[in-house]
């Protein structure tokens, strides 16, 4: 079923007028009247909706019941990335969407080589976010994850250790394997935390010890850095029962 993202209070009304790109995304989807759609805040909560009229600028929809959305995982489970260079962390926003992230968290550390100034993360965040919406709404997510950038990996890591279960992937670790960090205690939040293309400085590692966090391995060969947190996100949500 189409589904579309309006502000919350429009969940409050019986009535609710699609507009702007909404607006034209029903029609090129040839709405008609009398068939049905989700409207969705992004927050988790969702109605369901019929059609009553379509017109040049707006489209009119009737509210026939509101829910909570059934689409979101039991478990809320943040991305924390180091910035990758290029158009690296759109993909990861993306892809971290499809699989259910409840947040996207961007942040620098010491070999990150792409370190934006705060003028272009501006724009950049603005782009994040709006994939970040359009993967939710591709998706059937009931919420849009917020893409957040932090200042520092310090901040990174006092954010993210507040998570039931924070966890750091580091290449040169060998006795911890993700499996027996998610065996070890039931959680329902978790903080996965990757490095850059060049990785973690050591030094970094045993910061995030001491934070709290739990330093694991993904196995034995070196995963590019687009490709550890949607692995790890993977695993997350396979263990809580989401696949």
């Amino acid at each position: 079923m189409t589904r579309f993202f309006v502000e919350p209070e429009n969940l409050d009304q019986d009535e609710v007028i699609l507009t702007g790109e909404n607006a034209a995304h029903g029609k090129v989807l040839r709405l008609k009247p009398g068939e049905q759609v989700l409207i969705c805040d992004g927050q988790g909560r969702e109605c369901l909706c019929t059609v009553v009229d379509v017109d040049a600028k707006e489209i009119s929809l009737q509210v026939t019941q509101r829910k909570e959305s059934d689409t979101e995982p039991a478990v809320q489970v943040s991305v924390y990335m180091a910035f990758p260079k290029a158009d690296k962390l759109e993909h990861v926003i993306q892809k971290a969407t499809e699989l259910g992230a409840y947040e996207i968290v961007a942040f620098p550390s010491a070999r990150c080589v792409s370190k934006p100034d705060d003028k272009s993360l501006k724009k950049k965040l603005e782009r994040w976010q709006k994939i970040a919406a359009s993967a939710a709404e591709q998706s059937g997510r009931g919420r849009i994850p917020q893409v957040v950038v932090l200042p520092s990996y310090s901040a990174a890591l006092e954010r993210g250790a507040q998570a039931d279960l924070p966890m750091i992937f580091y290449e040169n670790e060998r006795a911890t394997t993700l499996h027996m960090a998610l065996t070890e205690r039931g959680f329902r939040t978790a903080a996965l935390l990757t490095g850059p293309e060049g990785g973690l400085e050591e030094g970094e590692v045993r910061k995030a010890m001491d934070a709290g966090f739990r330093v694991c391995t993904l196995g034995k060969r070196i995963l590019r850095c687009e490709t550890a947190p949607l692995c790890a996100l993977s695993a997350v949500m396979y263990a809580a029962g989401e696949f």
